[in-house]
């Protein structure tokens, strides 16, 4: 069939024209027709602690689906269930049944169950008290290879574990974890760029949500955010939700890191259901505007799905095939997933249509249309 688009987004390159998808993949791009809008490969976002009601860190297999199926209709055809710091018990839980939907999801066959796990993200229990946003201070830890491989022999594939590189021991884990091919990203931290540039070279390769839950960018004190957007090898992730961060600050990040900026929305169980009082895992949040919070102000997460972010960057000028690596390819290759988030020809169908104005407007998933 025939897609009915004017453009597609393949391999990073804006191609006019139509798309066409036989048996569930990309048989042609760049077609003549009279099509509008515009085909991008399913969105990849690396950090969702919740959605459309469903918090990762209380759901079962059945509720996964839900939050899978919702993020779908969003855009999102690949996740990374995040789970905050909580009680240790209750974080070896949340990830089983992270397990047991990826295996659920496996046995029910492709486009089962919504947007595909791509594995777990631990952002935490290994932080900084200095930096703990909305983690719960009391359930954080220095790190510990004895609790991390509980948490890594929960039944579930771990991908990413977010730690804070200052803190005592944290330099055996990073090894630890490269070993096994799990990604360490830099957050909640408040170590000096010399630090961060030592975890750099341990292995660690990418930031979580930049600018934020770190210590400042100063010209003497670079930090964190200083030390990433420095290096060739360091992808960042951040979080282009109007909120988190100013669009003098996307732009810098942008500027600094081009071909190497992830947007990811650090969304919660309030995304997509407006303004009112929800749940982070241990942690009481209301949303007022489309801003989510702790009682003490404290940003906590987000609401805004990642196309938002994807305009975001449109707006701001970034040229669409950059803003379209940022929530596809860019954050694909942080986990080594070559076959993830991809248009070509060959590639199976998992695509997003947008419209003129960037808006999702129909999701493909192996070229069927979700309904």
């Amino acid at each position: 069939m025939r897609l009915g688009v004017a453009a597609a987004m393949v391999e990073g390159t804006l191609v006019r024209g139509d798309v066409e998808v036989v048996d569930g993949r990309v048989a042609a791009v760049g077609l003549a027709g009279d099509g509008r809008g515009l085909a991008v490969p399913g969105l990849v976002d690396l950090q969702v602690n919740g959605y459309a009601g469903v918090d990762v860190l209380d759901a079962d297999p059945d509720a996964l689906a839900d939050l899978g199926e919702a993020l779908l209709h969003a855009g999102v055809l690949w996740y990374q269930p995040t789970l905050i710091t909580s009680p240790p018990d209750r974080v070896r839980e949340a990830l089983g049944a992270i397990g047991e939907a990826i295996e659920q999801a496996a046995a029910a066959g492709r486009g089962a169950g919504g947007a595909r796990i791509l594995g777990a993200h631990l952002e935490g229990p290994f932080l900084s008290p200095a930096r703990p946003g909305a983690h719960p201070v009391e359930w954080l830890r220095d790190p510990d290879p004895d609790l991390l491989a509980s948490f890594l022999a929960a039944g579930c594939p771990v991908t990413t574990v977010t730690l804070a590189p200052e803190l005592s021991r944290a330099g055996e884990l990073i090894e630890a974890l490269v070993r096994r091919g799990v990604v360490v990203s830099v957050g909640h931290t408040d170590a000096a760029a010399a630090t961060v540039h030592a975890a750099f070279d341990l292995g660690a390769c990418t930031v979580t949500h930049l600018f934020n839950a770190m210590r400042p960018f100063g010209h003497r004190d670079p930090g964190p955010a200083g030390a990433a957007l420095t290096r060739d090898d360091v992808v960042v992730q951040l979080i282009a939700d109007g909120v988190h961060v100013s669009a003098e600050a996307l732009l810098v990040a942008w500027r600094a890191a081009r071909g190497r900026l992830a947007l990811v929305t650090d969304a919660i169980a309030a995304a997509g259901l407006g303004d009112g009082d929800y749940r982070l895992g241990e942690r009481e949040v209301r949303v007022e505007g489309g801003v989510s919070r702790l009682a003490d102000g404290t940003l906590a997460g987000a609401v805004r799905p990642l196309e938002w972010g994807l305009r975001a960057l449109a707006e701001l000028g970034v040229p669409l095939p950059e803003a379209v690596d940022a929530v596809t390819r860019t954050p694909a290759r942080i986990l080594g997933r070559d076959d993830v988030g991809r248009l070509a020809p060959g590639a199976p169908a998992d695509l997003v249509l947008l419209d003129d104005e960037l808006v999702v407007a129909d999701v493909l998933v192996g070229g069927a249309l979700a309904t």
